[in-house]
């Protein structure tokens, strides 16, 4: 579908008033701190984004624009080094200035210029393209802000709550089962006009070997059997960069879980809660799945696996709109559930780029494809992704050891 003024105008307006609406609850401290070198405080997502649709947009498309602040260009660069200098990454909760109100004023300012230029005649299509692409990644800042938020609240004996939440009553978790697919040559990858990243591309042909999948994402009440059957210390189900890294962070569980003695409970954006045996695992790494699912008789699925099975289900669960960012427990029924929201899923997959894969032109070409190792490929969205935000062929990527993102499990097996 063909990106138009008229969808898009509308769009960009309700992806910038929702950052906002994210930070409403927060006071100016809580969108100070940076929690973690790999962490971004609040104040910085705010300006970041802002300074995207400045630095790709405007500055190029609009003659004679003036930046809100010189100084902005290379306090709220990412990692784009086409541009120019930036801001060490473990130091941007030390910019105490700009203040959050002045932070509030520069969206301000850039959003009526944005404004601006969409009601000009003649935009032309490179230019809505550009600004689809700053939509989406303030998508991915909004989620980047609920898990920031959360690894910095997370990290406080107060256990301050972010927003209230209304838990559902416990319920058992229905069974997993498996569905099998026949593998086979099958095509992957993005292959319409609609938007994607560029990471998504070229759709490809891949071999996939037959294989199972399980109906939905691993529970807490799985995972836990697993702490006690000593899954943490036992050597054999551990990757060795994996066993190292638990040992030096002395992981006893997933990131957010708290077991005082008999007492079990999780940190949620909600504050803490007693530990629901039903609701699907998070905040684990990979290392953590691979050996959870080593020690389950299972594996974890290529991404290729997943994406040919996704591809069989709507793009619907539990986004960023439900509520407080929290995963839900399963529904009964057949086939695969959940595959969409709830918890980011590990495959086993390394990220790297597809066959004949070409990364955006300019600056812009740092977004993705420099990134393509060292890390693992994640499917699926999470509660905290804006809804609308993924499709079947979306990759998410993260380093083997990230914990703090909502990522989960779904297990697969082989056949044959």
């Amino acid at each position: 579908m063909a990106t138009t003024i008229e969808t898009l105008a509308p769009r960009f307006g309700s992806t910038r008033v929702a950052t906002l609406r994210l930070a409403e609850p927060l006071s100016p401290e809580d969108c100070q701190v940076q929690s973690a070198p790999f962490a971004s405080p609040v104040k910085w997502h705010l300006a970041h984004t802002t300074w995207f649709f400045e630095t790709f947009l405007l500055e190029r498309a609009v003659a004679g624009y003036r930046p809100f602040h010189p100084a902005f260009r290379e306090l709220f660069n990412s990692y784009y080094v086409g541009v120019g200098p930036m801001w060490q990454r473990p130091q941007r909760g030390l910019l105490t200035r700009p203040s959050l109100d002045e932070v509030r004023e520069y969206r301000a300012h850039v959003d009526a210029a944005i404004t601006a230029l969409l009601a000009r005649p003649g935009v032309d299509a490179a230019t809505l393209a550009r600004i689809e692409l700053g939509i989406a990644h303030e998508e991915q800042h909004q989620e980047l802000m609920l898990t920031d938020l959360k690894f910095l609240l997370g990290s406080n004996p107060l256990s301050p709550v972010y927003r209230e939440e209304a838990f559902a009553p416990r319920c058992e978790s229905p069974k997993p089962e498996w569905v099998r697919f026949d593998g086979g040559v099958q095509e992957i990858g993005h292959g319409t006009a609609d938007f994607a990243f560029d990471n998504e591309s070229p759709r490809h042909r891949v071999f996939l070997e037959p294989y199972e999948l399980a109906t939905r994402p691993v529970t807490n009440g799985e995972w836990l059997a697993f702490v006690d059957d000593r899954g943490y210390s036992r050597p054999e189900l551990w990757m060795s960069d994996g066993s190292e890294a638990s040992r030096a962070e002395s992981w006893k569980g997933p990131l957010h879980w708290r077991m005082r003695d008999a007492s079990r409970t999780e940190f949620t954006l909600a504050g803490e809660v007693p530990l629901d045996l039903a609701r699907p695992v998070c905040h684990v790494s990979w290392y953590e799945a691979d050996a959870f699912a080593r020690w389950s008789g299972a594996r974890l699925p290529t991404e290729f696996e997943w994406e040919h099975a996704a591809s069989t289900c709507r793009v619907e669960g539990r986004f960023a709109d439900s509520g407080v960012p929290h995963p839900r427990s399963s529904t009964s029924g057949s086939g695969l559930r959940q595959m969409f929201g709830d918890v980011w899923e590990w495959t086993s997959s390394s990220y790297s780029p597809y066959p004949g894969f070409r990364p955006w032109e300019g600056e812009i070409g740092e977004y993705n494809g420099k990134f393509m190792c060292n890390q693992f490929v994640l499917r699926g969205g999470s509660c905290a992704t804006p809804r609308g935000h993924v499709r079947a062929t979306y990759r998410n990527f993260f380093h083997p050891d990230a914990r703090w993102q909502f990522s989960g499990v779904r297990l697969a097996r082989s056949l044959g």
